[in-house]
Parts: structure tokens; sequence; C-alpha cells
């Protein structure tokens, strides 16, 4: 199969041939429609991930066709398109037998525990646990941007935060992650105020539903900021970014018994931020972690997206070949144009 692989991190990406994967007997083997290009790809790439074992296979957003499945697959068959969550479960332990999957102490997520979607074939274990059946009316483009950006901001939005009409959800970050959590929660009736240094990606976060945007580079205070448009503080806020200011932030900016929700990864030098300890306190904030979301959940995010309530392909900015990815990813940190690149050519 033709993939893309590097074998020092830091080091560009090539193009290469390599074997093609054969499915475990609980597993399958997915044909790669598309497969979204994501800054937490950059992150793997740079080495930020203790799993990554080199030479590497990145991807984890990805959507496709089964062909080939090991003897004990019981509820897909070759065929079916599917997706995955980036954050897969074992099935066995106590962590997926309540549900919880994106949390269990064994779980697998391709493109860094194993080789992932960066590739013509992927191998999915455990896939009668963590596989997704695809609607016809999703194309495959529209279903891998869901797997890691949109569906945790699904699960942040709505599970995490228990984001209510007309509350205001303050989302730090405008790239993939924040623009989903703002399409997510303007469905859900909320008022989003989306904050970024990018006056395109603002642009951009006005087009999904917010209500109101703030250039952090442009306000003496974004806090003040927030608090302004919202009078008291925003009753969810975000930090879709992953940045020890932006989290701050998102924190600070909350009224009173305000809800936090951590989706940005915070990793290497970030990975301690300073968090307003003495307002989490006295104003009973409450802080979550988000870290991908169930494939059982999956039904409600694709309920909407099929009543038309959210339209995830309004992200996608372009459509890109593997070839083209390699230089793209490697550009993640310094890239500032809006929206979402998905790889449809192999």
């Amino acid at each position: 199969m033709k993939a893309m692989l590097y074998d020092a991190f830091e080091k560009a990406p090539t193009i290469v041939t390599l074997p093609d994967p054969t499915p475990t007997d609980d597993g399958v083997v997915i044909k790669i429609g598309a497969t979204g290009l994501c800054r937490s790809d950059w992150h793997g790439w740079m080495g930020h991930d203790p799993d990554i074992r080199l030479p590497h296979v990145p991807g984890h957003e990805l959507a496709g066709e089964i062909v080939a499945t090991g003897k004990g697959v019981m509820r897909f068959k070759v065929g079916d398109r599917v997706t995955v969550p980036f954050v897969a479960g074992c099935g066995h332990c106590g962590e997926c037998h309540s549900g919880n999957q994106q949390v269990c102490p064994n779980q697998f997520q391709p493109g860094f525990t194993h080789w992932g979607s960066f590739a013509e074939y992927v191998a999915i274990g455990y896939a009668d646990t963590n596989l997704v059946h695809l609607p016809e009316t999703i194309d495959d483009a529209t279903a891998a941007s869901l797997g890691c950006r949109f569906a945790t901001s699904f699960r942040a939005v709505v599970d995490q935060a228990r984001t209510g009409p007309g509350e205001w959800v303050a989302v730090h970050g405008c790239g993939g992650v924040g623009l989903s959590a703002i399409i997510i929660a303007t469905a859900l009736g909320a008022n989003a105020i989306g904050l970024d240094l990018s006056e395109d990606k603002l642009a951009l976060a006005r087009q999904c539903g917010a209500v109101a945007t703030i250039n952090a580079s442009t306000v003496a205070d974004a806090v003040e900021a927030v608090r302004e448009i919202t009078g008291v503080g925003a009753h969810v806020s975000i930090d879709a970014l992953g940045h020890p200011v932006t989290c701050f932030n998102s924190i600070k900016n909350l009224r009173r018994r305000g809800r936090h929700v951590q989706v940005g990864l915070m990793l290497g030098e970030h990975s301690t931020p300073q968090i307003p300890m003495a307002q989490v306190i006295s104003h009973e904030l409450e802080i979550y972690g988000s870290h991908g979301m169930q494939a059982w959940r999956y039904d409600a995010m694709l309920a909407m997206i099929a009543a038309g309530r959210m339209e995830p392909a309004k992200l996608i900015s372009s459509r890109i070949s593997l070839e083209e990815a390699a230089p793209a990813l490697m550009a993640m940190d310094r890239a500032t144009a809006p929206g979402i690149s998905v790889i449809t050519r192999f």
C-alpha cells in the first residue's frame, strides 16, 4: 500500500510503499476514502506523544470501506462504510463496560499507538466495540472530519459541559475543534463567542454561528471582553487550542458556577499550565477534560447532522493528496488558513 512514513521525529515524512495490513481476529481492514489532517498529527510528528514508535504512519481521522474482517467480528462485514473514534477501547475493561471507551486504560489510537490512516489501508482492532456505521447521506470527507475534532467537540459541549439553550459559550481558538464547538453550541440554542488571533478564522466562526467574536490580539484583555459581551461571564468556556494563555483565560472568563472544558491538548512544555485556583474555589467552577467520544454516542451526533441541525462539511476548506499532506503536516504549527484539510486522493 501507499503510505506516509517518518522514521525520525521532526524529519520530513516520505511517501513509500508498505505491506498491506491484515485483520486480527476481532479487527478489520479499512480502505481509506478520506482522512483528516489534524494538529494532533503534528504533535505526534514532533515527538510529543510517548506512544509513538518509529518508523510511523500517522493519521487518526478516517472514513472508508471494510475490505477484510477477522473471524470474530459480528457486527460488521466487507463492504460496510465506517468510521472510528480516534480513541478506541478494548471492550473488556471496567471503563468499556461502563460505556466510557474514551478513557479505556488499554485504549488504542490509530496514528499514535499503531500505524494510522495516512495510507491506502488501515487495520482497526476490537471492531465490534469501536466501529461506527456511516449513513449514505454523509460522504467520506465529512465523516473523516468527525473523527477527532467534531466528535471531541460534541462530547465536550453536549456531554461534559451540559450546554443548554440561551447559555453563553466562549470558545478559545477557532481552528477545527473550536469551529466545531461553535457549530454544536449554536445547534443547541446557545450563544457562542469565538476568540482567536486571526480575522479569517473569526470570520469563519461567524459563518458557523458565533453571535460575537473577539480578536485576542487587538483587545486589552480577552477575559474582560468576554465579560463585557456576556454581562458577568460565560456559562461554558472551551479551550480548543491547548495553550497556557487560552487555558487560563477560558477558566478566568467564567461566571460563578461556570464550566470549563479542556479540549486542546496540553503537551510538552505546556503540560502544567497555571490556573486561577482561587476563583475556581470561590466561584465553584467546574473543570472538565474531554478526550474523544465513544462509538455508541455517534448516533446522536449523526442524527443531528442528518436532520440538518449541524453542517460539519462547511469546515472543510481543502481536499488534498497524500503527497500534499506531508508539507502541510510539517507546517501545522504555522498554519493560519481557516478550516480543515482532508486527504481524499491516494
